[in-house]
């Protein structure tokens, strides 16, 4: 018999007036996986998690997670779930290990609050009120308060945004372990680094929709090229003549830029420049770099995830 997935939902739909944010959606997360979503602002991630979290109704499809609904089974559920939201905004005048005692009481089952404290490298922190932490600190006792329970299933909304390099890195070491003991994670980001280290698959989100699933690789892959040559110059340039140079898979335009997707960087280049000199014009910029979610949402959709 195979086991029901941890995260499903089907047809899902919520409408706020005329606005429609999420427009049926379908998804599915196995247990044990990290499931990243990924998309600009307004594309619905959030409402879409705020959903599966219990939070808000859909306006009409299906949920389930482990199994059950919230409609039938809620209280049942949020002892087994952990959730950090895009804002968490913790009482100032708690220390630490107040607001940890706090949320451990909530759940019938989890970790002491020193075993908390020790998984976030808080300890030293325990005395110090919520409002005299550092941003990176704040996110790390969130996420604290999300693991409380012992979760089954851990929900992440945009876990690092706003933090600077090292404490993102100290909360990836949080999702990576809390992954290890086979538990769920679902997550949304706007750092593609973050995504393809941490997420087994990851759906792209656009206007409510699931635009394109898969791993990060196959994703990647799917561009038909590994690299990307971004310029400008000086005039137009034709995409189709662009799109006839050996070994380019894509071509795409952006304001004055183009971006081409190319499976030998060091073959193509060379063409690309011998091309622009031969159509009279002059290169005003030029960058590379390997290909990224990014990317595979700019070739989707003609537009970044940060638009």
């Amino acid at each position: 018999m195979t086991a029901c997935p941890a995260i499903r939902c089907c047809g899902l739909v919520k409408d706020y007036g005329a606005v429609r944010a999420v427009n049926g959606l379908d998804l599915e997360v196995q247990a044990g996986e990290c499931f990243g979503l990924l998309g600009p602002n307004g594309a619905g991630k959030t409402t879409t998690v705020e959903i599966l979290e219990g939070l808000l109704n859909a306006t009409a499809g299906e949920v389930e997670i482990l199994g059950r609904t919230w409609g039938s089974a809620g209280d049942w559920l949020r002892q087994r779930l952990g959730i950090s939201l895009q804002e968490t905004n913790l009482t100032d005048k708690l220390t630490v290990e107040e607001t940890l005692r706090l949320f451990r009481s909530f759940y019938a089952a989890g970790p002491e609050v020193p075993a908390l404290l020790e998984l976030v490298s808080l300890t030293d922190k325990r005395r110090s009120w919520y409002t005299k932490l550092s941003g990176g600190q704040k996110q790390r006792l969130a996420v604290a308060c999300a693991l409380a329970g012992h979760p089954e299933i851990l929900f992440l909304d945009e876990p690092t945004s706003g933090l600077d390099p090292q404490s993102r890195r100290q909360l990836w070491g949080l999702i990576e372990g809390f992954k290890v003991q086979g538990r769920t994670v679902l997550l949304t980001t706007h750092y593609m680094e973050e995504a393809e280290r941490l997420c087994d698959r990851v759906a792209i989100i656009d206007k409510g929709k699931v635009i394109a699933l898969g791993t990060p690789r196959e994703l990647i892959q799917s561009l038909g090229g590994t690299e990307v040559v971004e310029f400008t110059c000086d005039g137009p340039v034709e995409e189709a003549a662009l799109s006839a140079l050996p070994g380019v898979h894509a071509v795409k335009g952006r304001n004055d830029s183009l971006s081409l997707t190319v499976e030998q960087l060091h073959k193509t280049l060379p063409l690309l420049l011998m091309h622009l000199q031969r159509s009279g014009r002059t290169l005003t910029s030029l960058s590379t770099h390997h290909a990224t979610l990014e990317d595979v949402f700019v070739n989707l959709t003609g537009r970044q995830l940060r638009d």
